[in-house]
């Protein structure tokens, strides 16, 4: 014999009820089966309401009331092709339910027992329905009403069933059965004096549980809407996946923890028997499952899942007055005891100066007045503390069997958390180790779940989360490349890069889930309008994990908002050199954020686009080395003007092509004069540990008066053909002395300064070609032959490249 429960949404629609028909019809053809149903998915919480309704004298619990008798009207209709005579019968028991609902209104009130005999009719209109209609295919089923057999005491909405009476009931009556399918509503009983009870919340598992046991079946099957008990959440973790196999302890464990398909004392008649308990799906009765049992299975996994618990209050009882003092914990549990609150969450500190507790938050209010008044007269005398109750909290919980044997699980829970910015305002650890707590923020649900999946489920993919600012010639690039290398990196560096946000000067857009690549640009046409402060508070409050914000802006004003990014645990990438290269006191400040909060604050290409010149000198200095000097061609744009510029070609038009093919800012004033250069080469001297200024870099620029003076991009561009004369004498004296002209930047015993330089022939720096740059240290280890670093050093998809580079840096970190 078989026992199958089925669930609320099983039997939620004509469809649904036609699936399980189906399943019933195939699994008889084995062994008799003994089904319990649930009542019609959202029909007990909508009886409630109608009871509270009535009870409120409130007259809309008939309009709840025809809404529960249409939907079962309309189940019946769409399963039976002549449905006269099981209407006929589920009207008059509407018929009963109304009296009941007009007469809690008429006396105006709703009892635990009346509440029982309002709920019990979901239960009983469901099994009579499905009954009908098997019988109608001729199938050979019976309904048997449970209360006939589940005998309990008086303890409404929760009653204590009667195990000698009850088991003997069962076993009497399907000795006696001959049909192969009997149909049971789930959660309604009896008890002893012949009043409708119920077995309370998950009340249909247990129904199934106490048949199971009762008859000591095989195993007991669980039909859902789920295809078993998850990894965590699917609802909020995308990745989640079945799990095959639970112990009873695992299984308990993460159904306190909100894994709603299985309700704990369900397993209690069928553990004391060993009988195992199959979840299926019965939308998809192909899929495995799971099989929950006392059987060891081989596995891999230390950890089974992660659950969660939401609607938490996190209240604090303290005081020095508790220290040493026998009974605290007593008399506390027992307040909230005797209000029947259930603890769900338990610490306390060796101290013995705090204890710590959470309960439901609904329960919140009365608790705080209960234990307030309990401890009344220590509080008066200063010994502890009222109540502390803090809200808006949830439990995550790691849960396994294996956890014990195996070190370190802890860490890496509490680092994932660290790293992705979610606080832990409390702990909880057994000493059977099959469970870690921790009480978080509500809000960070869903980052700590993913975050916790990703570490301990998902073959070590890491999902990084970009928001990029900026879509121009690199921002451009950039997404390019990320598309190109997205399944490549997924596949050998184990990264998925998901690109979720982006915004240019007029629009922005987000997707959680990860914007289509192939299309990003469409979704600008119908964006929101953009904002430093609006980009910025849709990244947090959007809590993804392992966000990383990448700034392709030469904005100061963006640069200026990365210290909020790093106090929120978000990476910063920027090619924007305005926040390395701002007063010291900024710089230091960014890069002590980061190291706070766990936040990687990376700019290689702030210096040399794509180059690896801050990543070498990060290593260096790390390495112990010591750096005597640097000389350095660090702006790709002025190499490019220099290499182009010629007695057959004038200054202005190189500086032009120089524009037109990106290798200038769009003022191209800040390359030409100088202060590009002063910045990198400032930033390279605060990297290696020197608080310089910018003002304490020499310039010594090659540009006229009326070029540096000039109102606008234009007036300069103007300029610089009235001082061709000037340009062509630089070119002119360079020719002369057989050299080259390039824009040297040094740094030398904690000074700097940056310049135009005739460079003779021989010198690294003579055959610079294009755009390239080449930068030269000279340290303690290489005091004679500097460690050269060179290529390409200015263009939208080198600097790119050296955004991407930094992003994988992150994702590798």
């Amino acid at each position: 014999m078989k026992v199958l429960k089925f669930g609320g949404t099983s039997v939620g629609t004509a469809q649904n009820i036609k699936k399980v028909i189906a399943i019933l019809q195939k699994e008889s053809l084995s062994s008799p089966i003994v089904c319990v149903v649930s009542a019609v998915g959202g029909i007990t919480d909508k009886l409630l309401q109608a009871g509270e309704l009535a009870k409120q004298k409130n007259k809309s619990y008939l309009t709840v009331f025809d809404k529960i008798k249409s939907i079962h009207f309309k189940v019946i209709e769409d399963l039976v092709n002549n449905p006269k005579s099981i209407l006929k019968e589920v009207d008059a028991t509407f018929e009963n339910l109304k009296q009941l609902l007009n007469g809690i209104y008429l006396i105006n009130e709703l009892s635990p027992k009346t509440s029982d005999k309002l709920v019990s009719y979901g239960e009983l209109l469901s099994s009579f329905i499905i009954a009908e209609v098997m019988e109608d295919l001729n199938l050979n089923t019976v309904l048997k009403n449970s209360q006939e057999l589940i005998i309990t005491n008086n303890n409404f909405t929760k009653a204590e069933v009667n195990y000698d009476v009850t088991n003997k009931n069962i076993v009497d009556y399907f000795n006696k059965a001959n049909q192969l399918i009997t149909i049971l509503p789930g959660f309604v009983s009896k008890s002893q004096s012949g009043e409708t009870t119920t077995l309370g919340r998950g009340g249909s598992d247990f129904t199934a549980a106490i048949v199971a046991a009762a008859l000591k079946v095989d195993q007991l099957e669980i039909w859902t809407d789920v295809s078993g008990m998850y990894t965590t959440n699917p609802k909020l973790v995308k990745q989640a996946y079945p799990i095959a196999n639970l112990s009873y302890q695992e299984a308990m464990e993460l159904s306190h923890f909100g894994a709603k398909v299985l309700y704990p004392p369900t397993v209690q008649p069928v553990l004391n028997l060993s009988i195992p308990i199959h979840i299926k799906n019965t939308l998809h009765p192909e899929a495995f499952g799971t099989i929950i049992s006392n059987q060891k299975k081989e596995n891999h996994l230390t950890v089974k899942g992660i659950s969660h618990i939401d609607n938490v209050a996190l209240l604090t009882l303290e005081g020095s007055g508790m220290v040493g003092i026998p009974g605290f914990s007593k008399r506390l549990f027992e307040t909230l005891a005797n209000e029947k609150i259930n603890i769900i969450f338990i610490t306390q500190a060796s101290s013995e100066h705090s204890i710590c507790f959470g309960i439901d938050i609904n329960n919140a209010e009365q608790a705080e007045q209960a234990i307030n008044n309990a401890f009344e007269y220590e509080i008066s005398l200063h010994k502890i503390n009222p109540i502390i109750v803090e809200k808006g909290l949830s439990i995550i919980a790691l849960i396994g069997d294996n956890m014990k044997s195996h070190q370190g699980i802890s860490g890496k829970l509490f680092s994932t958390l660290g790293k992705n910015n979610i606080n832990v305002r409390a702990i909880a650890q057994g000493a059977s180790e099959k469970n870690i707590s921790a009480v978080i923020n509500q809000s960070d649900v869903k980052k700590a779940l993913n975050s916790l999946h990703e570490r301990f489920f998902e073959v070590n993919t890491k999902q990084l989360n970009v928001f990029i600012t900026g879509i121009g010639n690199v921002g451009e690039k950039l997404i390019d490349q990320i598309k190109q290398q997205h399944n490549f990196l997924k596949k050998n560096l184990k990264l998925d890069v998901k690109i979720v946000g982006m915004s240019n000067s007029r629009k922005m857009i987000f997707n959680p889930n990860g914007i289509d690549l192939n299309n990003w640009t469409e979704p600008f046409h119908h964006a929101d309008k953009s904002s430093i402060e609006g980009f910025y508070q849709k990244v947090i409050d959007l809590n993804l994990r392992n966000s990383i914000f990448v700034d392709v802006t030469a904005n100061k004003n963006v640069s200026a908002i990365y210290d909020s990014y790093l106090k929120q645990s978000v990476a910063v990438v920027a090619c924007n050199k305005i926040a390395c290269s701002d007063k010291y006191a900024n710089y230091k400040n960014l890069q002590d954020l980061s190291l706070k909060y766990n936040a990687p604050f990376l700019y290689e290409t702030n210096v040399g686009a794509g180059l690896p010149i801050i990543n070498t000198l990060n290593n260096l200095v790390a390495s112990g080395d010591k750096v005597i000097s640097i000389q350095a061609v660090l702006s790709g744009s002025l190499n490019f003007v220099f290499n182009n510029f010629s007695d057959k070609k004038n200054f202005h038009d190189t500086v032009k092509q120089a524009q037109f093919e990106g290798y200038t800012e769009p003022d191209p004033r800040i390359d030409l004069s100088g202060i590009d250069v002063a910045r990198k080469i400032l930033i390279l001297a605060r990297e290696n540990g020197i608080p310089m200024e910018i003002e304490d870099i020499t310039n010594d620029s090659f540009l006229t008066e009326a070029n540096l003076n000039s109102d606008s991009v234009d007036d300069f561009y103007d300029t610089l053909i009235n001082d061709e004369a000037h340009f062509q004498k630089l070119y002119a004296s360079a020719q002369a002395n057989n050299c080259q002209l390039k824009y040297v930047a040094e740094y030398k015993n904690g000074k700097a300064k940056v310049g135009l330089q005739e460079v003779p022939e021989g010198h690294p720096f003579y055959n610079l070609e294009g755009k390239d740059n080449i930068v030269m240290f000279y340290t303690q280890r290489y005091p004679e032959q500097p460690l050269i670093v060179k290529g390409a050093g200015a263009g939208a998809d080198v600097t790119a490249s050296g955004l991407f580079a930094d992003i994988i840096r992150i994702g590798n970190k």
